[in-house]
C-alpha cells in the first residue's frame, strides 16, 4: 500500500504499537540535484527527522527496529533526531558502493575565473562506476571525455590538481530500536519484535529457501539464507554463512576491495592446551569457516540487476533492490509489516513484498507515488 500523503499526518493518523519495523531512506538535506524536498539548515534537519521518529515510535512495537539512511554530511542530524524522539541507536551500518562521483570544484580553474581570465576551460569528468577487474573494462563517465584543464594564470597552475570535495562511496544507516518492554525474552514473547534476523541475513550466498513457513531447511522457511556453496567442516556437514557484519558492499566495492586484498584463507584455530571441551578457539561459535577468497567474503555483497531501475523510474536515489530485502529481513519478523515513511519509487515496499512482508508507504511527491504503485502493482500481478 503506498499512500500519497504526508508522512508525519498520515502518521498521526495510524494505530500505536501496529508495525513491525520501519525501514526508510528519508532526505539528506543536502539540495540534491536542487530538489526542493531535500533542503533544510543543519538546525531544521535535525527538528524534522526528530518529528517523523517521534511518530515511528508511536507506531513500532516495543523493541521493533528501525533503519534509516543518511548522508555522510547530514547523518549526525539524523541520528541526533532519531535518539531525541526517544529511540536507542543500536548501531551504524555502513554501505559501501562505487556509483557515486565527486561533486568536486576545481580550484584552479575557480581561480582562473576570479581573475577574469575568458577562456576557464570544461570541467572533468568523474567516473561514477569503475570496475577494476577484466570483467568490466570501460569507466562509465558521468559526461563525455574531455581534455584535463590547464590553467591560465601563475596562481592557478599553483594550485592545478587541488579540489573542494572527495568521492562519495558510502552511506551510513541508522539502526535504532524502540525501548523494550521489560527483559528481550518478555518482549519477544510479548510482541514478536526486538532481536535481529541473523540466521536469515549470513553472509554466503544469495540462494535461500523461499517458501511459506517453517524455520529450517527443507522446512520451508521465507527467511532463511541457504549453505549454498558454503565450506564443509571435518565431519562433511556445510558450515553456515559468516555472521551478518555492520558492512555492506555492492558488486563494485566488492570487486575493488578483492583486487586490494588478493585472495587469503581462513583458518581453523589449534586446540587450547588445558581447556575441557572442544578447545578450538572460537569455532563453537561458528565464526570459523577454514575457506579462501577475497576479503569482501565477510561482508554481504547486494548485487543490484542491470535492469532495475525500469526507465519509468526517474527518482534520483533509488537504492538496489537487494540492499533493501536484506534491510528488511533483517529486522522484520516472519509475516510482519514494514513502514516506509519516505517511499520514494516504491524500492523498500517491492523488497518487503519479495521477502513475504506486509508494506505501508508514505509519498508526498506526486509522480514518486505514482512510480511506487505501478512498480508495487506490476511485483503484485506477477505473484
Amino acid at each position: 500500500m503506498i499512500l500519497h500523503a504526508d508522512c508525519v499526518e498520515a502518521m498521526r493518523g495510524m494505530s500505536e504499537n501496529s508495525i513491525d519495523a520501519i525501514v526508510t531512506d528519508p532526505p539528506y538535506h543536502l539540495s540534491f540535484m536542487g530538489r526542493s524536498w531535500d533542503k533544510a539548515s543543519p538546525t531544521d534537519s535535525q527538528a524534522m527527522h526528530e518529528v517523523w521518529a517521534r511518530e515511528g515510535l508511536r507506531l513500532l512495537k516495543p523493541g521493533g527496529h528501525l533503519l534509516a539512511f543518511g548522508g555522510t554530511r547530514t547523518y549526525h542530524r539524523l541520528a541526533c533526531g532519531i535518539e531525541d524522539a526517544g529511540f536507542e541507536i543500536r548501531d551504524s551500518l555502513m554501505w559501501i558502493h562505487g556509483q557515486g562521483f565527486p561533486k568536486s570544484k576545481n580550484v584552479a580553474l575557480l581561480i582562473d575565473k576570479a581573475a577574469g581570465h575568458p577562456n576557464r576551460g570544461r570541467a572533468i569528468p568523474a567516473a561514477s562506476t569503475h570496475f577494476p577487474t577484466g570483467r568490466y573494462v570501460e569507466e562509465k563517465l558521468t559526461s563525455n571525455p574531455v581534455e584535463e584543464y590547464e590553467a591560465r594564470t601563475a596562481e592557478g597552475e599553483a594550485w592545478k590538481g587541488w579540489g573542494t570535495a572527495l568521492k562519495p562511496a558510502h552511506e551510513p544507516i541508522v539502526m535504532a530500536r524502540k525501548p523494550l518492554s521489560g527483559t528481550t525474552v518478555k518482549n519477544v514473547l510479548a510482541h514478536g519484535v526486538g532481536p535481529i534476523n541473523v540466521d536469515g541475513c549470513r553472509v554466503g550466498s544469495e540462494e535461500r529457501v523461499n517458501t511459506p513457513a517453517g524455520n529450517k531447511p527443507g522446512e520451508g522457511s521465507a527467511l532463511y539464507m541457504s549453505d549454498y556453496g558454503m565450506p564443509t567442516d571435518t565431519t562433511g556437514r556445510t558450515v553456515r554463512g559468516r555472521w551478518p557484519a555492520n558492512v555492506i558492499l555492492d558488486e563494485a566495492a566488492a570487486i575493488e576491495l578483492d583486487a586490494q586484498s588478493g585472495s587469503g584463507r581462513s583458518r581453523k584455530g589449534k586446540p587450547r592446551v588445558g581447556v575441557k571441551g572442544d578447545g578450538w578457539g572460537m569455532s563453537a561459535t561458528g565464526a570459523e569457516y577454514d575457506d579462501r577468497g577475497g576479503a569482501s567474503r565477510f561482508f554481504y555483497c547486494a548485487k543490484a540487476g542491470r535492469k532495475e531501475r525500469g526507465a519509468e523510474n526517474k527518482h534520483p536515489t533509488v537504492k538496489p533492490l537487494a540492499l533493501m530485502r536484506w534491510l528488511v529481513r533483517l529486522v522484520t519478523p516472519p509475516g510482519g509489516l514494514v513502514l516506509d515513511p519516505f517511499a520514494g519509487s516504491g524500492t523498500t515496499g517491492l523488497a518487503a513484498i519479495r521477502e513475504g512482508f506486509e508494506f505501508i508507504g508514505i509519498e508526498r511527491e506526486p509522480d514518486y507515488v505514482a512510480t511506487a504503485r505501478s512498480r508495487i502493482s506490476q511485483v503484485l500481478v506477477r505473484s
